[in-house]
């Protein structure tokens, strides 16, 4: 396919995390396609997300405070395409916007930065996170530990760490890695803690009618990352999660099934239902037939924290 007639504009979040997975989307099309470095234009916004810092996401607008403002350069038409963190992605998204294209999964366990591990954590410890599956994963293995609200980008909730508002912190390793900070923290088994479902992958996201740039964008997707986090998307919609809700999930394959494995907490980590399912690749009511397991196995309090 030949290259339009003007540069490709990709819409991005303007922190430092965003920026580099933004880069590496850039360098993944201009190797697919043998493009130039300026075929390509990178246009940060400053989400909502960033600006808002005091209070949990829950309390701001949810995930919604991540896309809201490129969503709205993106239908405008100022943006050709944009580049999410896939956790950071509402599960129900506007029709006249498509999911194109998730490149490779990165690391999607959690590291634990402050002490080697949980075990090290010394009793009554300070963990700072804003994230209620964190928080709840937690409490559950450590009901002694004290929260603290931790918001900001990989950098500030460093910078807090190190002022000692708490005695460690939690991050994604993918994060942390795309930042070129491969020696921060220790990474915490799966069986340790579950991740935050779609953790480690990023989606490109172009508008639906756009057909031309939908097919070059696909030179860069990764079929077995698109359909093990589009089911753990189809989980979340199931179970109407938002993020006030304490899941996690996480698909991989194996052969030509899926296999995902998934959690579900009350926000104090006392109580958590766990699952897990095997279906084939692209079929999706496999993970909505989890979920509704999940909450008939949960507490009537539990199960009214969803939906």
């Amino acid at each position: 396919m030949s290259f339009p007639d003007r540069p490709l504009r990709l819409g991005t979040r303007a922190s430092p995390l965003a920026i580099a997975q933004a880069d590496l989307v850039k360098a993944a099309l201009l190797a697919a396609h043998g493009w130039a470095n300026d075929a390509i234009v990178i246009v940060p916004v400053v989400a909502s997300g960033d600006k808002v810092l005091d209070r949990a996401l829950a309390e701001a607008g949810g995930k919604a405070l991540w896309t809201k403002e490129l969503d709205h350069w993106l239908l405008a038409s100022e943006t050709d395409f944009s580049v999410h963190s896939m956790k950071d992605v509402e599960t129900v998204r506007p029709d006249a916007l498509t999911i194109a294209a998730m490149p490779p999964r990165a690391d999607p366990r959690d590291r634990i930065v402050g002490v080697e591990s949980i075990n090290a954590l010394p009793q009554g410890a300070r963990l700072g996170t804003s994230a209620p599956r964190r928080s709840a994963q937690l409490l559950r293995l450590r009901p002694d530990l004290e929260i603290v609200l931790f918001r900001g980008n990989v950098q500030t909730r460093l910078r807090k760490l190190a002022d000692g508002d708490a005695d460690a912190t939690l991050l994604a390793a993918a994060g942390l890695d795309r930042l070129g900070m491969f020696e921060t923290g220790h990474a915490v088994p799966t069986s340790v803690l579950l991740p935050a479902p779609s953790q480690g992958a990023i989606g490109v996201e172009a508008r639906s009618d756009a057909s031309e740039v939908l097919t070059l964008l696909s030179a860069i997707d990764d079929v077995k990352t698109h359909q093990c986090v589009s089911a753990e998307r189809a989980l979340l919609a199931r179970l109407q999660a938002d993020c006030r809700s304490p899941v996690a999930a996480h698909a991989v394959i194996e052969g030509g099934m899926i296999r995902l494995r998934a959690e579900i907490y009350s926000a104090d980590g006392r109580e958590m239902v766990e699952g897990e399912m095997q279906c084939w690749r692209n079929d999706q009511s496999a993970a909505a037939a989890l979920a509704d397991d999940l909450l008939r196995r949960a507490s009537r309090e539990l199960r009214a924290t969803f939906g």
